[in-house]
């Protein structure tokens, strides 16, 4: 059987990092993901989708990331049916985390980039090329 998901968004709120009876650490938050289409005359639509991260992801995403966060999870889906306090029969979805990662930059709009992870881009311009040698494009010798 196969469940995996992947999703790209924003973080909807500030994730908080919780730990169970046990020790272990888990954290829930909600991600905002644009569809696709877009019928005509009408704005884009959002699917707001519940995750949960258990351990060291949920450690990751209570320390990167923040309200308005751009993130890229993977994990899978997973479904609870209960009985609310009216005695109403409910279902409830959300994404179980295995994977999350950052996407895109505090200058893309995320408001959680860790500035410890701004750092220049590297400039090629001046870079010593002394131990490496000329490729020579000689394809005179080829049978094809």
């Amino acid at each position: 059987m196969i469940n995996t998901v992947v999703l790209m968004g924003r973080l909807t709120f500030d994730p908080e990092l919780r730990t169970t009876p046990s020790g272990v650490s888990v954290v829930q938050f909600q991600v905002a993901c644009d569809r696709n289409y877009v019928r005509q005359g009408e704005d884009r639509k959002s699917d707001f989708i519940d995750v949960t991260a258990w351990r060291q992801t949920a450690e990751f995403v209570s320390r990167y990331f923040r309200k308005g966060s751009m993130i890229a999870i993977e994990g899978s889906i997973q479904t609870d049916n209960f009985t609310d306090k009216d005695g109403n029969k409910r279902k409830s979805v959300r994404v179980v985390a295995n994977n999350v990662s950052f996407c895109g930059s505090k200058a893309d709009g995320g408001t959680g980039a860790n500035p410890a992870f701004a750092q220049p881009a590297p400039s090629y311009a001046n870079a010593d090329n002394s131990d490496f040698e000329e490729i020579v494009d000689d394809d005179d010798d080829l049978p094809f």
